[in-house]
C-alpha cells in the first residue's frame, strides 16, 4: 500500500473496536502508513469494557503507559442494541450511549493533552450514513448516538483546532462484513447497492482508506468534516 503524503513513522494510532471487520481494516491501513497501532477492545491489545467508565479510563492510562502517547485516535467501536420506541428502555439506551458516545469522550479527554503539547493530533469518529437515512426504527438508540457523535466532532473541531488537533468523521454505508451478513440477505445488500451512485458492495477497506487519509498530513486542512464512504448513497 502506498502511504498518504506526509504519513509519519512512529506516530501512535489508537483504535477502539479494532477487533471487528472495519476496525481491523482501519488498524491495518494505519499500520501500513507507518503508525504504531493499539487496539482498545474486549479482545484488543488493551482489553476494555467500553460501556464502563472506569474500565475505559484504565484503558487510556494503559495506552499512555505502554506507548507513551497517542497521535491518532479512531473511535470505531459501536453497540448496535436494537429497540423501537414501543420497546424503549433505559438500560438499552444507556448501554448504547455509553459505548458509542461516552467512552470516546473519556479517551479523548485523556489523549488530547499530549496532542496539544506536540501541536498535532487526529481524532476520527466512525459514524454512519443511517443518521441521514434511518433504515429501521429499531436502530433508534444507535442512530441517536451517531447524531450525538456528529455534534461532538463539530464541537471538538472548533475547540481543539488552536492546538493543532483535527477532528472529523467517516460515515460508512452498508458494508459487507461477517456481522452485517448475519442480519442482511443478498437481496437486501443488492437493494442498497442499486440506490448507490457507485454500484458495488462496500468493503471495510473503503472506510479504512478514508480514515488513513484523515490521519495523514495530506488532510492538514480537514477538520469538522464528515466523509461519506457509502458509494454515493447519501449526498449532502
Amino acid at each position: 500500500m502506498t502511504s498518504p503524503r506526509g504519513a509519519a513513522p512512529g506516530r501512535v494510532a489508537v483504535i477502539t473496536g479494532g477487533a471487528g471487520a472495519i476496525g481491523t481494516a482501519i488498524t491495518r491501513a494505519l499500520r501500513d502508513t507507518g503508525h504504531r497501532t493499539a487496539v482498545i477492545d474486549r479482545d484488543g491489545d488493551i482489553a476494555c469494557d467500553l460501556s464502563d467508565e472506569t474500565s475505559t479510563k484504565a484503558a487510556a492510562a494503559a495506552v499512555l503507559d505502554r506507548y507513551g502517547r497517542c497521535d491518532v485516535f479512531v473511535h470505531c467501536a459501536a453497540a448496535f442494541d436494537q429497540v423501537t420506541l414501543a420497546d424503549f428502555d433505559a438500560v438499552t439506551w444507556r448501554h448504547v450511549q455509553a459505548v458509542n458516545v461516552e467512552s470516546a469522550l473519556w479517551l479523548v479527554q485523556a489523549f488530547t493533552p499530549g496532542m496539544a503539547e506536540r501541536s498535532f493530533g487526529r481524532i476520527v469518529y466512525i459514524i454512519s450514513d443511517t443518521f441521514w437515512a434511518p433504515p429501521t426504527p429499531a436502530l433508534l438508540a444507535y442512530i441517536a448516538s451517531k447524531g450525538a457523535n456528529l455534534g461532538v466532532v463539530r464541537t471538538l473541531a472548533a475547540a481543539l483546532g488552536g492546538d493543532g488537533i483535527a477532528v472529523s468523521a467517516v460515515a460508512p454505508g452498508l458494508t459487507d462484513t461477517p456481522a452485517s451478513r448475519t442480519v442482511n440477505t443478498d437481496e437486501q445488500f443488492d437493494a442498497v447497492v442499486q440506490r448507490q451512485a457507485l454500484k458495488r458492495r462496500l468493503t471495510p477497506e473503503d472506510t479504512a482508506a478514508a480514515v488513513a487519509y484523515l490521519a495523514s498530513d495530506a488532510a492538514a486542512a480537514m477538520t469538522g468534516q464528515v466523509l461519506c464512504a457509502d458509494g454515493g448513497l447519501i449526498m449532502r
